[in-house]
């Protein structure tokens, strides 16, 4: 027998608590609880044997009778960028989640890879928040036209579930999973309960049926998942779109990846059309860089397994507050912070009484230790106002004794300077020991402190 209880859910963020609260644990929010009756299905506290034993153990099975020559059956989605970060593909019963604020082109990326799936394979594709007939408008302006792509326009969990077996889609889509509920569950739309479950009834599916079906989830003010983060464990993956809607770049970041690597991005530019791939992102986070302004400096960073080259700017200027600023833009926080403390200590530029600014263009972050270096070059231009060329490129790791520790992949780096024409770049020397740097068409210069580099600027 079904007996009912009364949860208190924040109505900003949907955390759920057994009392009212006056401050949200979750957002912070303050009185945004309110009173909400959930049922609750009676079961028997006594778990006995005879239950137990009602349980088959057919599917245990011992590892060397599983059948290891079935191979991972991978489809291409038609957009090289999104198979990367995919790890090759997208996987055959795995659940995709993808991740972004609204109006940051999750629905144009899905849509635009039905134009290719749909050519081969049959895709249902279902909408909780637009109609069929305004998904049909988004399709003729994306020019999705043709194939086998079917649209669903429903709310309901279990009806959705239920028409993807009954249909046997290769591909299901799912957009979003914060417009659909389960009637069993008295919370509204997008609430924890209902998005935690939601997923894991979309997650049963796809394994039993062995359909891919990739979720479509919001992000809220905070930037992270509505539904705190309760959908991560469940997916097979986590993909993110990155990226300011006041510029026409976007960033999809893998940030789990059962199936392959996460430190792979794709980058895609949004334009009337739709997603065009960014195949070559380097020359496109460098076009229109400044030339003989201080303050610059190019940095070599890897994501995943590809160098990328981009500008880091840095603006150091006397502070009208007794407390300076400091502003990081695609670059860690508290990195900065440890930076100016071995400046100030190991080099003696002090910047107590100085706003301290960093950014890096194009609205990419970077992760790379391998940053610390061209960041540091860049404070460092700013301070005396020296000019780093815009030929030369660095990458290395910044250690606490103001040494520049070794950085990976030092050969895909320095080759991918020389293909965009740079004359030198700055690398940690341990970094050198097995390459034949006469073999590159550019200046390496190995340092093995910050001291080193700093010379290297006036040359």
């Amino acid at each position: 027998m079904a007996k009912v209880k009364s949860v208190y859910v924040c109505s900003e963020c949907g955390y759920e608590s057994a009392k009212w609260n006056g401050k949200c644990p979750e957002c912070g929010q303050w009185n945004t609880f309110e009173e909400r009756e959930q049922t609750v299905s009676a079961k028997s506290s006594a778990f006995g044997s005879s239950a137990i034993r009602a349980y088959s153990d057919d599917s245990v099975l011992p590892l060397d009778k599983i059948d290891g020559e079935s191979r991972e059956i991978r489809y291409l989605t038609g957009l090289k960028e999104l198979d990367r970060v995919l790890g090759g593909g997208l996987v055959k019963g795995s659940l995709v989640l993808i991740g972004g604020e609204p109006g940051i082109g999750k629905s144009t990326l899905l849509l635009q890879i039905c134009k290719f799936l749909g050519q081969d394979k049959k895709i249902l594709y279902v909408s909780g928040e637009e109609s069929a007939r305004q998904i049909k408008l988004r399709a003729d302006r994306l020019g999705v036209d043709g194939g086998d792509i079917c649209v669903l326009s429903k709310n309901d969990a279990e009806a959705v579930c239920a028409t993807i077996i009954k249909e046997a889609p290769d591909i299901a889509i799912i957009d979003s999973i914060q417009t659909m509920s389960l009637s069993g569950i008295n919370s509204s739309q997008g609430s924890i309960s209902q998005v935690r479950e939601c997923t894991s009834l979309f997650m049963r599916t796809a394994k039993e049926q062995d359909i891919p079906i990739f979720i479509v989830g919001h992000v809220n003010k905070d930037g992270a998942i509505a539904g705190p983060k309760v959908m991560e464990h469940i997916v097979d993956a986590v993909l993110y779109f990155e990226g300011q809607q006041n510029m026409s770049y976007r960033i999809l970041r893998a940030e789990k990846n059962r199936f392959g690597s996460t430190n792979e991005i794709g980058v895609f530019e949004m334009g009337d059309d739709g997603l065009t791939e960014v195949p070559d992102p380097s020359e496109m986070l460098l076009s229109g860089r400044p030339s003989n302004v201080s303050g610059n400096c190019v940095a070599c960073v890897m994501e995943g397994s590809r160098p990328i080259l981009a500008e880091v700017q840095a603006l150091v200027a006397k502070s009208a507050f007794s407390a300076p600023r400091r502003t990081s833009s695609g670059f860690d926080y508290n990195r900065l912070y440890l930076i100016l403390a071995v400046l100030e200590k190991r080099v003696g530029l002090f910047c107590g009484a100085l706003d301290v600014y960093i950014n890096v263009v194009g609205g990419i972050r970077i992760d790379d230790p391998a940053s610390d270096l061209p960041v540091a070059m860049a404070l460092y231009s700013s301070l005396t106002d020296k000019v780093i060329s815009d030929r030369i490129t660095a990458c290395g790791e910044i250690g606490l004794g103001g040494e520049v520790r070794s950085a990976s992949f030092i050969k895909q780096r320095i080759s991918e300077a020389e293909r965009l024409g740079f004359e030198k770049i700055i690398v940690p020397l341990h970094s050198l020991k097995n390459v034949d740097i006469k073999k590159y068409g550019i200046k390496v210069v190995g340092v093995s402190n910050i001291r080193q580099a700093f010379n290297e600027i006036a040359k």
